[in-house]
């Protein structure tokens, strides 16, 4: 199975346990799963000063202008030409602003509530699941993660680990703080799978070569092949 089509079935496959996840939460009215109650409960009773203060510092990378600098850092990253960059930046830019705009919709759909007020220790508004910072961190980390492995650094991944851990670390402060329900983390988690393999299957199936830097290396690497040599 080649890229696009194993992009395709893996996020078919998120979007099929995102969709369960979902209708559990629809079925059980917004009530917290067994599971976000006792990590909840955990959370609540272990919060030194040191501690939450990290965790507010995490999780404030995970909103407002730091996601969308670093996803177009990513296209800046992939890029080979200024006009890759230019381009890949735009692309990446519109993968997280459309997929913040699909969340929403769901968020309004799904009509969940937070965890009870006096259990956070950070400000939140709005509905709970999925959650904004969880999946605004997983499609910003993915991202960053696959214009890394694009260029092909010297460490490429020990830095994808790292940013791996930074996407997962956002989402899990959601829960320590006491703003969101672990499933609503595992929400977000599922949906920015599920929209981040949509926009790489589309990017791969549907732009020109010369804007997808990989496919454009491998188009000038086949007609270098191909190309007659005199005599």
């Amino acid at each position: 199975m080649r890229g696009p089509g194993r992009a395709g079935f893996v996020g078919l496959a998120a979007l099929a346990c995102f969709a369960l996840l979902a209708v559990a939460v629809v079925l059980r009215n917004g009530t917290p799963l067994p599971a976000d109650v006792s990590l909840l409960s955990w959370a609540v009773g272990h919060r030194p000063d040191t501690a939450v203060t990290a965790a507010r510092d995490v999780t404030s990378t995970g909103t407002d202008a730091v996601p969308y600098l670093l996803a177009a850092l990513a296209g800046v990253i992939a890029g080979r030409t200024a006009r890759q960059r230019l381009l890949a930046a735009a692309a990446s830019l519109l993968c997280l602003g459309a997929g913040q705009a699909l969340r929403q919709a769901v968020l309004h759909l799904v009509a969940r509530s937070r965890p009870p007020v006096p259990d956070r220790v950070t400000h939140a508004s709005g509905w709970s699941f999925p959650s904004g910072h969880a999946t605004t961190a997983a499609i910003t980390a993915a991202l960053l993660i696959t214009a890394v492995m694009l260029r092909s650094p010297r460490g490429r991944y020990v830095i994808a680990a790292v940013i791996g851990c930074w996407g997962a670390a956002v989402g899990l402060t959601r829960v320590y703080l006491g703003v969101h329900w672990f499933s609503d983390v595992i929400g977000g988690w599922l949906f920015a799978l599920a929209w981040f393999t949509a926009c790489l299957w589309a990017a791969a199936r549907w732009l020109p070569p010369a804007v997808v830097p990989r496919r454009a290396e491998n188009l000038r690497r086949r007609h270098e092949r191909v190309r007659p040599t005199g005599p």
